[in-house]
């Protein structure tokens, strides 16, 4: 008697999501995605868990600030600290330079667990001789085990230690040079050929990082059709591969129809924007303004294996820098209204003045 066939269709369970072992630097999400940290803890959670894996992160660039390279240096980081490997392409002529501005992880007691802790303690107080356990566990976890954790918490005023990115795991490319994209698409066609994406568990993740592509000091800056068909095989060889790639980009450089290609075929697109430092007006309107550095939008966000939407609680954040150490994003808040209107709320003539009559007016 013939076996019967194991029946299957597209509503099939992802058994593999569920029985693969447990891999550091990922994290098993709904509808059988596999996320990876972005290096920012608040956007990992902006976004629903993180970065898919097989997803095109489009960043737009601002003119006047270079705010997304705080994005692009802790998604570096990240990766590096998990040893994944690395592939950064830059239009600067020596690209593995940049390696040494990466921010390194930061210790278990530093200032922003210290602020966290501080403000649990209000509601909650621990006797000492049970706090000083709490205290050695909490260094266990951040500080032997650094390597373990999804998403690290990046000290941008302390450079990432050269053993991280010394081996033969990053692959630096320069395209300034460059008459064209052949060289850069073969080396990412190379480079995702390390990880494909087969019926078999993960035993490793790839991360690509552009900078900056279609800079103006490129020759091929004017090729804007080659560059959307760059764009557009790269983000195919990712669906098929257990990598994620993220590319920075100038758009006030590129005509309004390119632009808005190149948005259509992100699956996750963001764009960060410069604060001037004497916008007097936008300073009264927000609480914390002194400590916002830019504001990042969030225009899209991929969804896999699911025709739900993720519905975001706001699409604009600020980019806060604690500490002058730590890269935070809030959601904007709008400043308390002074004490000189605040007399409108207070009034109560409607009710003093109807007591004689023995009725209140509400």
């Amino acid at each position: 008697m013939a076996s019967t066939k194991t029946r299957t269709s597209s509503f099939t369970r992802n058994v593999l999501a569920v029985s693969s072992p447990q891999t550091p630097g990922i994290k098993c999400g709904p509808n059988g995605t596999f996320f990876v940290s972005s290096g920012i803890s608040d956007l990992d959670k902006i976004l629903g868990g993180g970065l898919p894996l097989g997803s095109l992160v489009v960043v737009m660039e601002d003119a006047e600030a270079p705010h997304h390279m705080l994005l692009l240096r802790n998604f570096m980081s990240q990766g590096l600290v998990q040893n994944q490997p690395l592939l950064y392409a830059s239009p600067s002529k020596d690209p593995r330079g940049f390696l040494g501005t990466l921010p390194s992880p930061s210790s278990s007691k530093d200032d922003k667990l210290r602020n966290h802790d501080a403000e649990q303690e209000k509601g909650l107080r621990i006797a000492w001789q049970y706090k000083k356990y709490f205290g050695e566990n909490q260094q266990s976890f951040n500080g032997k085990d650094t390597k373990q954790e999804f998403c690290n918490d990046f000290d941008l005023r302390k450079p990432l230690e050269r053993h991280f990115y010394s081996g033969q795991r990053v692959d630096c490319i320069s395209f300034k040079d460059s008459q064209n994209l052949v060289a850069l698409h073969d080396h990412c066609t190379t480079f995702l050929s390390q990880f494909p994406r087969n019926d078999g568990s993960i035993s490793s993740i790839g991360r690509i990082a552009i900078q900056s592509l279609c800079a103006p000091q490129c020759e091929y800056s004017n090729m804007e059709w080659d560059v959307l068909s760059f764009i557009r095989s790269l983000k195919c060889m990712l669906q098929s591969a257990n990598a994620v790639a993220v590319i920075t980009f100038p758009s006030s450089l590129l005509s309004e129809p390119i632009c808005k290609r190149w948005q259509h075929m992100a699956d996750i697109l963001l764009s960060v924007k410069a604060i001037p430092d004497d916008d007097k007006e936008l300073a009264k309107l927000l609480t914390g303004y002194q400590d916002m550095v830019g504001f990042l939008n969030i225009h899209k966000v991929v969804r896999f294996n699911t025709q739900v939407p993720l519905i975001l609680e706001a699409t604009t954040f600020s980019i806060k820098l604690q500490k002058r150490r730590f890269l935070v994003l809030e959601c904007l808040n709008q400043a308390p209204i002074d004490g000189s209107s605040g007399s409108s709320y207070g009034t109560s003539s409607s009710c003093s003045g109807s007591s004689k009559t023995g009725t209140l007016d509400f």
